[in-house]
């Protein structure tokens, strides 16, 4: 029988000592920001119980026609970015079949997807696998609202953004009787030897609602942290568009139905 103290200690061992983080960024025309998200995550330091744990990223190319990943491909790219593996695709496909292409190329214990535009911080590594490291979650969400009150608003979201996020974080909480201040953010993290259970299909958009209307669905909780967030608008290159939230919501809705 497990007592609690014994659950508490298991809580605070180590983690295995081959810890590692995988980071997927799906890039589609991101020239003006991938080179300083990849010099941002390269300069992270994750420590645990005085262990450094490595981070290795893996780029996916969405057919990008900005000529803004090449540099990786080059002598150059290779020199200064060792941990950095590039993956194309043949075609335009979207983020979500970009983030499924990576998974495939996995070699951490550990998973965080990083949108390459910036608007999330890397600087948030640490708190976002630290649940994970110490045993007490496999799925943990940076959630862009926790702190902010219920009508607060991050740095630089669009009040359509806003809502639209609303809607689809108060309708996961609702169908799945779980609480989720942050369904659609970017920064979802997983023990990576949960992924392959989920059986993704999504090629755009879609992944947020699809991934956390099955994790949900299997009675996995959520642990959100807060994180530093600053959003972009269209004519910064920001690529979703409101059809997308509906997507989303139908999404969320179809795999609360069925998985």
């Amino acid at each position: 029988m497990t007592t609690t103290d014994d659950a508490a200690d298991r809580a605070t061992t180590p983690r295995r000592p081959d810890a590692r983080v995988t980071v997927i960024v799906p890039v589609y025309n991101e020239r003006n920001t991938l080179r300083d998200l990849l010099d941002r995550v390269r300069a992270q330091r994750i420590l645990w119980h005085g262990t450094s744990i490595p981070i290795d990223v893996v780029v996916v190319d969405d057919c990008s026609n900005d000529g803004g990943v090449d540099f990786l491909d080059g002598p150059e790219g290779h020199a200064l970015y060792p941990e950095v593996s590039l993956v194309r695709h043949a075609r335009n496909r979207g983020k979500g079949a970009a983030i499924r292409t990576g998974l495939g190329h996995v070699s951490g214990t550990i998973v965080i997807v990083q949108d390459a535009d910036l608007e999330y911080d890397p600087c948030d590594y640490a708190a976002l696998v630290a649940p994970i490291l110490a045993n007490t979650a496999r799925v943990v969400y940076g959630s862009r609202f926790l702190g902010l009150g219920p009508l607060g608003r991050p740095s630089g979201m669009h009040p359509t953004n806003w809502v639209a996020n609303k809607i689809l974080s108060w309708t996961a909480s609702l169908l799945f009787l779980r609480r989720v201040t942050d369904e659609a953010t970017c920064y979802k993290v997983f023990d990576a030897s949960l992924l392959p259970s989920l059986a993704l299909r999504s090629e755009r958009f879609e992944f947020c609602p699809e991934v956390t209307s099955k994790v949900l669905r299997r009675g996995i909780p959520i642990v959100e942290v807060p994180i530093a967030y600053h959003g972009r608008g269209g004519n910064e290159g920001k690529k979703i568009r409101w059809p997308d939230a509906f997507q989303a919501w139908f999404t969320l809705v179809r795999y609360w139905l069925r998985d």
